[in-house]
């Protein structure tokens, strides 16, 4: 088998993307799947930081595509979560990096792994078509906020048109008190508004960042869950990706 590859995605910075994708890295690894965390935000590079590695790569995914090293050179093992890998971008200028070269690092890699969680830069610029391109399947990433919401919804449109298997909504930063009040819109009534499933919600209490409670967290493991429950997939959408 080859990994499953998720881009993880918002519509607009600052909405925790990153440090869900890592959480729910570390929380695969936790339960025993061989992981990749692949960093495609680049010039920001901050999957390194948050998961703790960013003194440890000696190369990253530019080295790898220009033959500077093996792919598998190019991975950091976490050194808590030994079936956690981080593969860097960088502080590379997006520019000059293809989806084609990208998807064939990642090719080369998945029959090693169980998952390639890719984490996307926000948005729906270059850099997130490119992230996309090289996924099956995707999460998308909000708070409840109305200015959220409204880059979510632009994403969710875009996610449509491609090809994935499967695709996710994780609700972030929640406060029961403010949608009791009527002041934000419940997670379901957000997932109705973007017409995509709800996969997880992680309330504003929980403080998304890498550590014991949080990867061991019940929101984590419900949501590695729900990524362990995957629907059937064709052949041929495996291995064309979430190209459109």
């Amino acid at each position: 088998m080859s990994a499953r590859k998720i881009v993880v995605t918002s519509g607009k910075g600052g909405v925790g993307k990153t440090t869900v994708c890592c959480n729910l890295g570390v929380q695969l690894a936790r339960q025993g799947r061989r992981v990749i965390v692949c960093d495609l935000d680049f010039g920001l590079n901050n999957a390194d930081v948050v998961l703790g590695v960013e003194n440890r790569a000696l190369y990253d995914v530019l080295d790898a595509i220009e033959g500077r090293c093996r792919p598998k050179q190019a991975l950091v093992t976490h050194p808590r979560y030994p079936a956690l890998s981080v593969l860097s971008s960088g502080r590379t200028l997006e520019r000059y990096v293809s989806p084609q070269a990208i998807r064939l690092i990642l090719d080369t890699l998945a029959p090693q792994f169980d998952y390639i969680l890719i984490d996307s830069p926000a948005g729906i610029e270059e850099g997130f078509h490119r992230a996309a391109s090289c996924a099956e399947e995707a999460l998308l990433v909000t708070t409840p906020h109305i200015s959220a919401l409204r880059d979510a919804d632009r994403v969710a449109g875009i996610l449509k048109s491609y090809r994935f298997s499967r695709v996710g909504l994780v609700v972030n930063r929640v406060r029961k008190d403010f949608f009791r009040r009527g002041e934000i819109l419940a997670p379901a009534e957000i997932a109705d508004l973007l017409r995509i499933p709800l996969a997880a919600v992680i309330a504003e209490e929980d403080k998304v960042q890498l550590d014991n409670v949080v990867s061991r967290s019940r929101t984590f493991r419900a949501l590695a869950e729900a990524c362990e429950q995957a629907p059937e997939r064709e052949a041929k959408a495996r291995g064309a990706g979430g190209r459109r």
